[in-house]
């Protein structure tokens, strides 16, 4: 059985997540692993004598028991995450999705009855510095598409032409299949996390490159396969890490790898030009990029230069200038 080794206070947790929640598989892994970090500290500081000469990674889960999950006090949480912080250099964001997993296991422990109170309930996540998205400007983008060359240039034109117009995410990307596609090539199927549908309105853009696309696409593909949009050269479903390893590619002969440019980047693109050049209303923006938070769609709403110089120019006192001040008269003298 999957995570057979975790205690069954923490597999039911990861089961209400996995089939109740409707969370991905990757997501769920991510909550076990995080959560079994956390509970081998734990096991590692409560039987001191124990586990004295073995490391908190090589700690069996299976010796946690769910006395040890409920027995958990704020405390735990707190040196677990100075721990995280101070002996393995966690930044921000590695020390709040941990604490997250652990805030959401005691959140259920405590709606099942398992716990009268919730230990990581008063605990502030650590601050992350806020970085506005880093993007391709309208100019990059332009070459980025402009310098696509054979071979297989018509499937990697539609692929890029689709991050930077849909603003997907790769695995949305890769999980496209031809019957996604509406008839008359005006809409898209995409399944993004969580399994949730949404539907993708396609542009005169998309529309060419796929027709193009399609247009070439193999036909003897592997019957798992058959159904799948985008065909590798072994007549496979192109996976996560071969659209990321070719965006990777397309942007070095494009001269745009600098920057810390990504795959993840170019949604970024797609949802920046959006709301600067095509100044689409953020809350449309957030159901363009399937957003369940319509603060995790406000970060593109960050301004270009441009942009923040105009405001200063229409400001109404920016043509005024010094006068020459006006000699104050004593009133003694005069």
């Amino acid at each position: 059985m999957i995570y057979s080794d975790a205690p069954q206070s923490v597999l039911n947790f990861l089961s209400y997540k996995g089939t109740i929640q409707g969370r991905s598989v990757k997501t769920v892994s991510e909550y076990y692993l995080d959560l079994r970090y956390f509970f081998r500290f734990v096991l590692k500081s409560k039987y001191q004598d124990k586990y004295e000469k073995i490391s908190v990674e090589d700690i069996d889960f299976s010796d946690c028991t769910d006395e040890d999950v409920t027995e958990v006090t704020y405390k735990d949480i707190y040196n677990f995450l100075f721990y995280l912080q101070q002996e393995k250099g966690n930044g921000e964001s590695a020390r709040a999705r941990k604490l997250c997993a652990i805030k959401n296991l005691y959140k259920f422990l405590k709606n099942t009855y398992e716990i009268s109170e919730n230990p990581a309930d008063k605990l502030e996540a650590p601050r992350k510095k806020k970085k506005l998205p880093k993007y391709l400007t309208l100019e990059e983008a332009q070459t980025l598409l402009a310098s696509i060359t054979p071979p297989n240039y018509e499937r990697d034109y539609a692929i890029i032409t689709l991050f930077l117009n849909c603003g997907l995410r790769v695995s949305e990307m890769a999980g496209i299949s031809l019957k996604d596609i509406d008839p008359d090539m005006t809409k898209l199927k995409v399944t993004g996390k969580g399994s949730k549908e949404r539907i993708i309105y396609l542009n005169d853009a998309c529309r060419i490159a796929l027709k193009a696309y399609l247009g070439i696409r193999p036909n003897d593909i592997k019957s798992k396969d058959s159904g799948a949009l985008f065909i590798s050269r072994n007549r496979n479903r192109l996976s996560v890490k071969t659209i990321q390893w070719l965006v990777y590619k397309r942007l070095k002969e494009a001269g745009l790898e600098g920057r810390e440019m990504s795959v993840h980047k170019l949604r970024h693109t797609a949802a920046t030009l959006m709301y600067q050049h095509g100044h689409t209303d953020v809350r449309v923006l957030k159901d363009i990029l399937g957003h369940e938070d319509l603060s995790t769609t406000q970060i593109y709403t960050h301004l270009s230069d441009a942009q923040m110089q105009k405001a200063a120019d229409n400001n109404p006192l920016s043509g005024l200038k010094p006068q020459k001040p006006v000699k104050k008269i004593d009133t003694d003298e005069a």
